[in-house]
């Protein structure tokens, strides 16, 4: 259904632009044509300088006070916090887990490679026409459209109904101020353009009704975002059960970027290849206990910004469900399921170099610190598609495998 609507919203848009050249003034400013040009100017700010990526990407380097985020009437005369006032203790002694039993390595994006943004200046990947043609609707750009995984409850519709399917390890009974993880990367294989595969953490705060907090960060494959099937870093977040509020990365007010090295949405470089070089992320998301906005490091040296706490109800406290791990969209077309792969495309039991992994998960407690998660549970709809499973080290930290190859004889 998505991918009839996505195609009638681009014979319109191709209508319209045929009426460009013969429709009356009024006509044209109100044609589909025209809305596309106006959204892409409010989503492209003006760029002090632009980096073409070797994926075809171009990075635009914005100045740090033209960014999508100050659109938000609450943002209007927002001083941009610079840095966090404080930041968690305790972090996982990282220079344990650099040896070969899963070492991290240097990570990049891929548009580092044409070159970097000056100081003061934000990146952002420029959205293109054809990114917005690919939307089933303008107004859905940018936006999911369901709900984060609930361990508490199996809907079997959603299993029916293009439904979306996970493998997680979560925690909850108490207050969390922030989560960490060291996310192994890979290059899942998709079946259909409108399916998407993807590994991260999920800081939750309300039920699982319409009054939903989240913010999300980790990587995806996402060829109707994005148009093809890279590797990318990507956030979200919404206040009210991804329903109006809320979006991917920086595609509309919210998120406030200070960093001007990494790109939210640009292409992870390089990636996890099974039983090769393994390659991992580490993100961190926490709760500034001053201002009370959550903020977000990407690796060791990123801070890359924050959610203001105004954007949250729920999250303006803190949060009392944290969950990491993988999800994928499983459309059934024609009663068969996906073989769209989670992960690495293997399931957990492989092990180190061929399954994905999660390692050193942590959350922040109501002191600043860093800590290991008690009472960790894993979840999955169907573990003969996709599975969980978790353990606990000197060297990993808690961690867990997951992933799996979706359709399969096991898995119908």
């Amino acid at each position: 259904m998505a991918a009839r609507g996505g195609v009638a919203w681009r014979v319109v848009v191709l209508v319209a632009a045929v009426c460009l050249s013969w429709c009356s003034p009024a006509a044209v400013a109100r044609s589909p044509a025209a809305r596309v040009h106006r959204h892409m100017r409010r989503l492209n700010k003006p760029a002090v300088k632009s980096i073409e990526s070797p994926d075809g990407d171009i990075i635009d380097c914005v100045h740090i006070s033209h960014q999508p985020a100050f659109d938000h009437p609450f943002l209007k005369n927002h001083t941009i916090q610079m840095r966090p006032n404080y930041h968690p203790d305790g972090l996982f002694d990282e220079s344990k887990s650099t040896d070969s039993a899963g070492g991290e390595k240097p990570m990049v994006q891929l548009w580092h490679q044409g070159g970097r943004c000056p100081k003061n200046t934000v990146p952002i990947r420029r959205t293109k026409r054809d990114d917005l043609l690919r939307a089933s609707s303008m107004r859905r750009y940018g936006k999911k459209r369901h709900p984060a995984p609930n361990p508490m409850s199996v809907d079997p519709n959603l299993l029916n109904e293009g439904g979306h399917q996970h493998a997680i390890a979560y925690v909850q009974g108490d207050k969390y101020y922030g989560a960490k993880a060291t996310i192994n990367v890979w290059a899942p294989k998709i079946e259909q353009p409108n399916e998407f595969s993807l590994s991260q953490l999920w800081i939750l705060g309300g039920s699982f009704g319409e009054d939903l907090n989240s913010i999300e960060a980790g990587w995806q494959v996402s060829p109707d975002l994005y148009g093809d099937n890279n590797t990318r870093l990507f956030t979200y977040w919404t206040s009210d059960a991804y329903q109006a509020t809320g979006c991917y990365n920086i595609l509309c007010a919210g998120f406030v970027q200070i960093n001007s090295e990494i790109a939210m949405g640009a292409s992870i470089f390089p990636v996890s290849s099974y039983t090769g070089s393994q390659y991992d992320i580490s993100i961190m998301i926490w709760k500034d206990p001053k201002e009370g906005n959550w903020w977000m490091q990407f690796g060791k040296d990123y801070v890359l910004g924050y959610w203001p706490s105004f954007l949250f109800s729920y999250l303006g406290d803190s949060a009392s469900m944290i969950e990491w791990g993988g999800e994928v969209v499983n459309s059934q077309l024609d009663g068969v399921h996906t073989s769209t792969q989670m992960g690495s495309g293997h399931f957990p039991e492989e092990g180190f170099s061929k399954s994905s992994y999660f390692k050193n998960i942590q959350v922040v407690d109501s002191t600043n610190n860093l800590k290991a998660p008690k009472g960790v549970g894993t979840f999955t709809e169907q573990s003969n598609c996709y599975d969980v499973q978790n353990g606990n080290n000197a060297d990993w930290g808690t961690y867990f495998y997951y992933g799996g190859p979706g359709r399969s004889s096991n898995c119908p």
